[in-house]
């Protein structure tokens, strides 16, 4: 894979900065100096060197760069984060974990908190890798999302089973849900800040997925879902996450559950919109009504795990159904070494135009989350074709800003505040 990465623009200002300030102290070293060595002093203690413009470095990089912090460029507007692995939060991956710091102040967990992770056996919970996530939020001072309590993917089969292997029933699934929820949320009481209560409830069409959970449970099983974790941890933001939610029928459905949730006074904040999305598709003005909507209806509005997949379709097909999977071609892997110019000119413009979009709702938009931190740990590389190269992020596999972060910096700067 090409490595090589082009002068950062940003990073040239910055250099140009750094060498006047080193002439400057030089020159004012000199003159100061006294014949014995020693500094003369006006017995000011202001630094000269604030005059240099700074912005967080980001160590682990092969060259002492500076480059600009999303955090800070979108302070007062909304929340930048990213999905992290195990890597990252131990601080194994340096490099990335350096770049989650320096770059992100809320994170999510990517798989660890899922209950097939968290809660593989009956009885049995593993919480090392989920203590170590949110000791490393909490050093950083993030705010520290929890995902997800209840899904119909990544739960063991046990949980929906009876001692024989056959469905269980109604009241062994809720105490099973009550007992993960109250578990998993206690332990973590006033140190996650906010949960994905509920993970992907609906069909396409905007209604209720057939899952064990519905089937078993009944269409309840949300208000009980929101209801365990409110009990577990008062204080905890909860919300409904989901993909595709911003297409008409998808957007239909999720708008009627919620105002349903709020009707029975279920403690939900938030809603999610996952913004799993394509260079074409959905269109700006979609996502746009989408935020508003939600927005309207008093609840906080989210974009839980942004990327913007490059390649081509596997299948007509547009949405973040993991179950989904189609066999490696060519074709289907255009882009193997690197990102064309062309290609990484319109990835920036698409982000751009997002960004666009989530600035001018900021009054609604509580955050912005990444499904990963740069290109080389993003699960379309995976999913739905196996072994394929994608370039759906704003970091290069080696931790460098692309275009498309470029772009993102300066729709920050030229748009209006809200």
């Amino acid at each position: 894979m090409d490595r090589r990465v082009a002068k950062h623009p940003l990073r040239v200002l910055f250099a140009g900065f750094s060498c006047l300030a080193i002439l400057f102290l030089t020159a004012l070293l000199a003159s100061a100096q006294t014949p014995s060595g020693s500094l003369q002093t006006n017995g000011s203690r202001e630094d000269t060197a604030s005059a240099v413009p700074k912005s967080p470095a980001i160590s682990g990089v092969s060259t002492p760069e500076v480059i600009p912090s999303l955090k800070d460029v979108f302070k007062g507007s909304f929340l930048v984060g990213a999905a992290l692995n195990p890597a990252q939060f131990t601080e194994q991956d340096a490099r990335g974990a350096a770049l989650v710091k320096a770059q992100f102040n809320t994170i999510t967990p990517e798989n660890v908190l899922k209950w097939g992770l968290v809660h593989p056996q009956p009885g049995g919970y593993s919480f090392e890798l989920p203590d170590r996530y949110v000791a490393f939020g909490e050093k950083n001072h993030m705010f520290i999302v929890g995902h997800n309590l209840v899904w119909h993917n990544q739960t063991p089969a046990w949980v929906f089973q009876d001692d024989k292997g056959n469905p269980a029933d109604r009241e062994t699934l809720l105490k099973r849900l009550h007992d993960h929820i109250l578990t998993v949320v206690g332990r973590y009481k006033g140190r996650i800040n906010g949960w994905d209560v509920v993970n992907e409830a609906l069909e396409e069409d905007g209604t209720l997925r057939q899952t064990p959970w519905l089937k078993i449970i009944g269409d309840d099983y949300l208000v009980k879902a929101f209801q365990f974790a409110h009990e577990a941890d008062p204080q905890a933001e909860l919300y409904y996450n989901d993909y595709n939610i911003e297409n008409e029928a998808k957007l239909k459905g999720a708008l009627e559950l919620l105002r349903k949730l709020q009707a029975q006074g279920v403690p939900i904040s938030g809603v999610g919109i996952q913004g799993h999305w394509h260079m074409d598709s959905p269109s700006n003005e979609q996502v746009d009504a989408a935020i508003t909507a939600f927005g309207k209806l008093g609840l906080k509005v989210m974009i839980t795990e942004l990327d913007v997949d490059v390649l081509p379709l596997a299948f007509q097909y547009m949405g973040a159904d993991v179950t989904l999977s189609a066999e490696l071609q060519p074709k289907l892997n255009p882009y193997p070494k690197a990102l064309p110019d062309a290609v990484q000119q319109a990835l920036a413009q698409r982000y751009a135009g997002l960004f666009g979009v989530f600035l001018k709702r900021s009054g609604v938009l509580a955050r912005v989350t990444f499904w990963g931190v740069t290109d080389g740990d993003s699960w379309l590389n995976n999913w739905p074709v196996k072994g394929r190269t994608n370039y759906p992020l704003l970091f290069d596999r080696t931790g460098q800003p692309k275009p498309a972060f470029d772009a993102v910096f300066r729709a920050a700067h030229s748009s209006p505040p809200q």
